[in-house]
């Protein structure tokens, strides 16, 4: 239950819906009843059992049951009297028809209520979601795979939007029209009303059997949904690689045993879904020959006072508690469902932030003086360090660069700048603060990254020129254009600088793609730039006219390069040389090469070319 209140949390102010829906369906429900208790007068009329008596005095108006079934014999004996049998038989059918279009105009408003809750819902639960993707630290995505992240903000929410606005029609409405209907029942036969009630437990525990076993099957089903998803992402992502290797039938088979046990599950439900109707339709047509042979046998000997119509229309009333009773059954099994997901979105959406913003966090708009690490030691798990005791003063319009073989903490260092992650030892100082006491949005505003993948969005060039910066300058982006050498293929475009160039730009080549990255880089015009293989990704060309783009760039910055083009790293004002977390080696060029420490054999493993006169050096490994 609790659950199921926290869900119903996103809907906003939820309360506010349930009065206006309890009266709408109050008002159906009583409609309803009243529409079959019409039935009794209307079979007296056609077996021709309907007797014309004194006409009463008009009753006197007030709110309840009795003032309705006294207005309804006034003007039914009125009419007998004046129109015969005809003409009560043609004003009982048209108050049974005004009775059914009232029920239906309150039933259909309070669905209208449920669809704006249920929308209403949806939409504060998908944008939680999403904001909590976005906001999550960067280690949460290491533990998550994007199949399951992706199912939840789709598949998931769609059934608590489901699970919920079901349930909260059937235990609202529901439980209101088995009410009506009984004590109508009881109304017309006491002694048989009570027979019928002690035939429904044998029934209901058959149905609670069911229900459990669907319980138990439905937290299963959305795990292996995610799983399948999971691995779908990785095949249309990987897709290069897999061709390559001739790794087809290997994933083939991987995905069929994955999918053969999510059909499998969902055939089990499925099944036992399907079982819950027509175990509670033979349960229900058991009770009603139970019914039929006990009720037929009082209307026989006449000492209960039940007539044949009364009989026919306590069946016909008895009939109306079967939809009720399914749709609690079935209702069951949707919120077992609905909270098991209900469950994955909570967890996901109350996952801790691990970063935290100071409360009296220091706005900061420039960078002045020096970034300094101080003994800083970083682990993504417990007793496994990326960095240890790493200790540097980086001094502003400096140029540092990170070399070291791979899984030596180059990344991880560069990360901890922008607060991806919060040292676990140390502290990291921007201009003699501590970044965990500035204003995470002023902080990053500082910092322009380029990244060895070039990440690129759905959308226009401009927009991923520009993006982060709600008045976008197209002048200015163009500029950033040029610097980056990206302009001419820009304007190739069709559409220019407005063409929208796919998903994660797969309408560019690598080195086109990765231009774009440098120019948004350019565009934002940070005095910070962290460069993690910023031109990896680029053909020798291309490369020659980004490396003078960065040239300029770096100008007056202070910068932090991971990218190891020999080119970029004999300008570093200092080199810093990471093996195994710790700064093994430091100085410019010159100094670590007479060393003859790591330095100078990662250096000796590249390979020159002249080519048209034009040195080229490989990528040294990182």
């Amino acid at each position: 239950m609790k659950t199921y209140l926290r869900l119903l949390g996103f809907a906003g102010r939820w309360l506010h819906y349930l009065p206006e829906y309890i009266a709408v369906v109050l008002l159906s429900v009583i409609f309803g009843a009243i529409n079959f208790s019409l039935l009794i007068p209307l079979l007296n009329v056609m077996f021709g059992q309907a007797e014309a008596g004194a006409v009463q005095s008009f009753p006197e108006p007030s709110l309840s049951l009795s003032y309705v079934t006294a207005l309804f014999q006034y003007w039914f004996q009125r009419i007998l009297q004046q129109q015969g049998q005809i003409g009560a038989l043609t004003f009982v059918c048209l108050a049974m028809l005004s009775c059914v279009v009232l029920a239906n105009l309150f039933r259909y408003l309070g669905q209208r209520i449920l669809v704006r809750m249920g929308t209403r819902l949806i939409q504060n639960m998908r944008r939680a979601v999403y904001e909590k993707l976005l906001m999550a630290h960067a280690a949460f995505f290491h533990r998550q795979k994007k199949g399951d992240l992706l199912s939840v903000l789709s598949h998931d929410i769609q059934e608590v939007e489901h699970s919920l606005v079901t349930t909260i029609r059937v235990f609202f409405r529901e439980p209101l029209s088995i009410l009506a209907y009984l004590t109508l029942l009881f109304l017309i036969s006491p002694k048989l009303t009570l027979f019928t009630i002690l035939t429904i437990p044998a029934g209901a525990a058959v149905i609670g059997w069911v229900t459990r076993r669907l319980q138990r099957y439905s937290g299963q089903v959305q795990p292996m949904l995610g799983q399948v998803l999971s691995h779908a992402e990785e095949t249309v992502s990987g897709a290069k690689v897999i061709r390559a290797y001739g790794a087809e039938q290997q994933r083939l088979w991987e995905f069929e045993r994955l999918n053969e046990g999510s059909r499998q599950l969902a055939k089990r439900i499925q099944n036992l879904k399907e079982l819950a109707s027509p175990l509670s339709e033979t349960l229900a047509v058991f009770v009603v020959a139970v019914i039929v042979i006990y009720g037929g046998t009082l209307v026989l000997k006449g000492t209960e006072g039940l007539t044949a119509s009364a009989f026919v229309a306590y069946i016909a009333v008895f009939s109306q508690l079967i939809p009720p009773a399914k749709n609690l059954t079935s209702a069951v099994s949707n919120i077992q469902r609905g909270l098991a997901a209900g469950r994955r979105i909570l967890q996901l959406t109350q996952t801790r932030v691990e970063l935290h913003e100071a409360a009296d966090a220091i706005a900061k708009d420039s960078f002045d003086e020096a970034i300094e690490y101080r003994s800083v030691s970083f682990g993504y798990e417990q007793q496994r360090y990326a960095l240890r005791q790493v200790s540097v003063r980086i001094e502003k319009g400096k140029v540092i660069a990170l070399v070291g073989p791979s899984g030596s903490g180059k990344t991880t260092f560069a990360d901890l700048l922008p607060r991806f992650y919060d040292p676990t030892e140390g502290q990291i100082l921007l201009d003699g603060v501590d970044l965990r006491r500035l204003r995470l949005r002023d902080l990053r505003k500082l910092i322009a990254i380029v990244t060895q993948d070039a990440v690129l969005f759905h959308d226009t060039v401009l927009r991923n020129i520009t993006l982060g910066d709600e008045r976008p300058d197209r002048e200015r982006a163009i500029a950033a254009a040029r610097l980056a050498h990206a302009h001419d293929f820009i304007m190739n475009l069709e559409g220019g600088y407005n063409a929208v160039i796919g998903d994660r730009g797969m309408r560019l080549s690598g080195g086109e793609r990765q231009r774009l990255t440098i120019a948004r880089a350019i565009y934002k015009n940070a005095p910070i730039l962290i460069l993690d293989e910023a031109t990896s990704s680029l053909d020798a060309a291309s490369e020659q006219l980004v490396q003078e783009a960065l040239q300029r760039l770096m100008a007056n910055r202070t910068s932090i390069v991971i990218a190891h083009r020999l080119s970029t790293i004999q300008r570093a004002d200092e080199i810093l040389v990471l093996e195994h977390g710790r700064i093994v080696e430091r100085g410019t060029h010159d100094t670590l090469m007479q060393q003859r420490g790591l330095y100078y054999r990662l250096v000796s493993l590249q390979k020159f070319y002249d080519k048209s006169g034009q040195t080229i050096a490989t990528n040294l490994q990182a």
